[in-house]
């Protein structure tokens, strides 16, 4: 979509501060350093030692039985050591690729991948959101109780008074990739994703593919992925279903960021248009709608 629209883009600058704080972890229990690198978290030592004071009085159970492995609290997020936890919820293996950098977990039923520093994990062809990513502590992985807990098949309440997670048990690891998401759903969010946002981050291209699916749950739009995309109804929506873009294939990225918008993964909750202010050449957008925040090279409005 295009607009010219530069008149408004100081305001969207403005609403986009306001917004940061949605997509940058700011630790509530401990200091951290970030790296811009990869998006990993290292601890220092002091926060180390603040954390490991803080984790003695965390409970963990699992189906009533007593975790005693490592965990901490990070954003107001039970972070576990994922060897440890899900040796303790029964994985048969769980394999260190120093090459990729990424923990490789089995167990009966699931296969779990998980990349030091990532958004996401891999679970049975899955992917799952970890808001502030996963934490590497000296070589050693923490993820959130809660995304692990939903891929061994666990749900998991929280009791504050005692300071306790319970995780209880479904009786299966979570349903595959393939009986989960509508083939055609991922091929054609991917590719818009791909065609819209190609150079923008992974936050950049979920929010392209929020603006999607919002427009699909919305009355003014189209009731379907395809039919939202390749709307015409009051005139062209998105440039790559004219230019031919809408046809390449998508990158790995594109594609992961279609799978967590399917998952329902929604930074953008009220966006139903986006813009590159920079290039664009219609105003109608920025005129009358909203600016909620800005992205990269994208501008979005309500």
């Amino acid at each position: 979509m295009k607009t010219s629209g530069k008149n408004k883009y100081w305001r969207c600058i403005m609403a986009a501060a306001l917004c940061v704080s949605l997509f940058t972890a700011k630790p509530i229990e401990a200091e951290a350093e970030v790296l811009a690198a990869d998006d990993t978290i290292v601890l220092s030592a002091e926060t180390k030692s603040g954390q490991a004071e803080k984790s003695r009085a965390l409970n963990i159970t699992a189906d009533g039985v007593i975790f005693e492995g490592n965990a901490f609290l990070y954003n107001n997020t039970t972070y576990v050591a994922i060897r440890q936890f899900a040796t303790f919820l029964g994985a048969n293996s769980v394999f260190w690729e120093k090459e990729t950098g990424t923990a490789i977990i089995s167990a009966d039923g699931l296969l779990l991948k998980v990349k030091s520093g990532a958004k996401y994990m891999e679970a049975n062809g899955r992917t799952l959101w970890m808001e502030h990513g996963s934490i590497n502590d000296n070589g050693t992985i923490y993820v959130p109780i809660r995304v692990i807990c939903s891929a061994f098949g666990y749900s998991v309440s929280w009791n504050a008074e005692t300071r306790t997670a319970a995780a209880l048990s479904s009786g299966g690891t979570i349903v595959s990739g393939s009986n989960y998401y509508d083939s055609d759903s991922v091929k054609w969010l991917s590719r818009i994703i791909h065609a819209e946002a190609e150079g923008e981050s992974l936050l950049g291209k979920i929010a392209v593919g929020n603006v999607v699916l919002n427009r699909k749950n919305s009355s003014l739009f189209p009731n379907t992925i395809y039919g939202v995309i390749f709307d015409r109804n009051n005139g062209v929506q998105f440039t790559p279903t004219v230019n031919g873009a809408i046809y390449n294939e998508p990158n790995e990225e594109s594609i992961i960021a279609a799978k967590l918008c399917l998952e329902g993964v929604n930074i953008m909750p009220h966006a139903l248009f986006f813009v590159n202010v920079k290039t664009a050449t219609n105003s109608w957008v920025s005129d009358n709608r909203e600016c909620i925040t800005v992205i990269g090279n994208h501008s979005f409005f309500a």
